[in-house]
């Protein structure tokens, strides 16, 4: 399942205009802060896929019965552009437990190919626990899929979200043949083009860099 979150009539439309937009870009908070807003908003959509437990609340004035959250998802985020969307996420699913994942692109010398390099995760026990999987952009998909990959040596996960706010097409057709059936997939928008070092098209150029200053 493909979920793109910018088709439907919905205040994510300004949220990713304003991430595209290279005249709001020059305020890293604001970049920050909408990269945030989208986590949460995903967050809110993923939980209505989740399971729930009718509780009795004693009130004031008597008792109510309402949904309690069952599932306690675990969100694990590709460093360092994913960290203001994981906590947009963690706002909304505030007892998760979190996964943190070094992965980055090690271009070879004189060429535009590059490999997908994890160097670091921390993260618990996943077995049979619902993962959400998120990292700002989704262009190639190689990412995802070596990072799942690595997530495997802590648990198999008895359900797989992986949450992106820009997604290629290239992307998402290739998560969705190497990841597991049923994994549910969450974009803000997809686009249709890459450049040749593999940048999405138009897309909004680094996260990292836009959220946290340029690197070496």
């Amino acid at each position: 399942m493909v979920v793109e979150l910018g088709k439907q009539n919905s205040i994510v439309g300004q949220y990713l205009m304003e991430l595209r937009d290279v005249e709001v870009q020059r305020d890293p908070m604001r970049f920050r802060r909408n990269l945030e807003r989208l986590g949460g908003i995903m967050a809110y959509e993923i939980s209505k896929t989740l399971k729930y437990r009718q509780v009795e609340v004693v009130t004031p004035l008597g008792s109510a019965e309402v949904s309690m959250l069952e599932d306690r998802p675990v969100l694990a985020t590709i460093l360092r552009a994913g960290l203001p969307f994981h906590q947009g996420m963690l706002n909304v699913f505030d007892r998760a437990d979190s996964a943190f994942i070094s992965a980055y692109r090690k271009h070879r010398k004189g060429e535009d190919g590059f490999d997908i390099e994890v160097e670091y995760m921390s993260s618990p026990s996943l077995q049979d626990r619902v993962v959400v999987l998120c990292d700002p952009m989704l262009a190639t998909g190689q990412s995802m899929v070596l990072v799942h990959k690595a997530m495997m040596r802590h648990g198999k996960p008895s359900t797989l979200h992986v949450v992106s706010v820009i997604a290629s097409s290239e992307g998402v057709e290739h998560i969705r043949k190497h990841l597991p059936p049923g994994t549910r997939i969450w974009v803000g928008a997809i686009d249709e083009e890459m450049t040749a070092q593999a940048y999405i098209v138009p897309g909004l150029g680094d996260a990292g860099d836009l959220a946290y200053g340029d690197k070496i």
